[in-house]
């Protein structure tokens, strides 16, 4: 029988999700559908225990519920417990478990896709939310120079720093919190946008000089010019967005799934086409 899979979301329309894992099916020869489900805001659990019982064997899961994954789930991969959210879901027998890819799929698209290594960078993040808790940990894990984090409430970034902390390794780099006024005469090798600032247009309070023409500026968000992504531009740094993050994320989920790894390239090739 053909295994079924599912992205969740409300909206999820626009999801290229579905696209992305045909995509990876019939490169790999698996013999599986997936489909983007609309879940209603209050029957996410429901939706699940339903898909669940008609023998999907796992789930995509986006806004707003990766929260709502995370608690729901039985049994919590590592990546899962660092952020408190979930981005996959494995449907095992009786077992819900869950996993966070964001992540894995951040550090693939900077490391691999765009040849620039994390170990001894200089590396900013802005945003301490939740798209910013599922990928802290990945990045301290690579070891960078300096890891800082801006936000306009130090309480999140505090958490995050927490998490961290409680890995006694002294290979994971620590946070370092930031407020946007001491920015100034700071400089990094990477900036990377986890706020949600590119869906209404909104400006950074962040200084031109950050950048440099050796930087990489990355927005986590994908199919828009970001006001961030302007910024840095004109300031003269290499520019990305998320759209190498949501294929190297999907991979992840895939191999989590299925036990192969597609390759991500031509895939990401046919989105850009788009």
């Amino acid at each position: 029988m053909t295994d079924k899979y599912a992205v969740l979301g409300n909206p999820i329309a626009h999801s290229k999700s579905p696209m992305i894992h045909a995509a990876f099916a019939k490169q790999t020869n698996q013999d599986m559908q997936y489909e983007a489900i609309l879940s209603p805001l209050d029957r996410f659990a429901d939706t699940v225990r339903r898909l669940k019982a008609e023998g999907y064997k796992g789930l995509n899961v986006t806004v707003p519920f990766k929260f709502e994954a995370y608690h729901l789930a039985s049994q919590h991969k590592p990546s899962a417990m660092n952020a408190e959210a979930a981005n996959t879901l494995m449907l095992d027998g009786e077992n819900i478990v869950a996993d966070n890819t964001d992540g894995v799929g951040l550090v693939t698209d900077i490391q691999k896709n765009f040849a620039v290594a994390l170990q001894g960078k200089r590396v900013l993040m802005i945003g301490a939310g939740g798209a910013a808790q599922g990928v802290a940990m990945d990045i301290a894990k690579n070891a960078p120079a300096l890891f800082v984090v801006v936000n306009r409430s130090m309480d999140k970034v505090s958490t995050m720093q927490r998490k961290i902390e409680l890995i006694k390794d002294d290979a994971v780099t620590r946070i370092t919190a930031s407020t946007f006024e001491a920015l100034g005469g700071e400089v990094f090798d990477i900036v990377i946008n986890a706020t949600s600032t590119g869906l209404t247009d909104s400006v950074l309070p962040i200084p031109d000089s950050i950048f440099t023409e050796s930087t990489l500026a990355y927005d986590m968000m994908y199919g828009r010019e970001t006001p961030f992504m302007k910024q840095a531009r004109a300031a003269g740094a290499q520019v990305a967005d998320g759209l190498g993050m949501l294929v190297e994320q999907a991979a992840e989920a895939f191999y989590c799934w299925r036990g192969v790894r597609p390759d991500t390239q031509p895939v990401m090739q046919q989105l850009r086409a788009l």
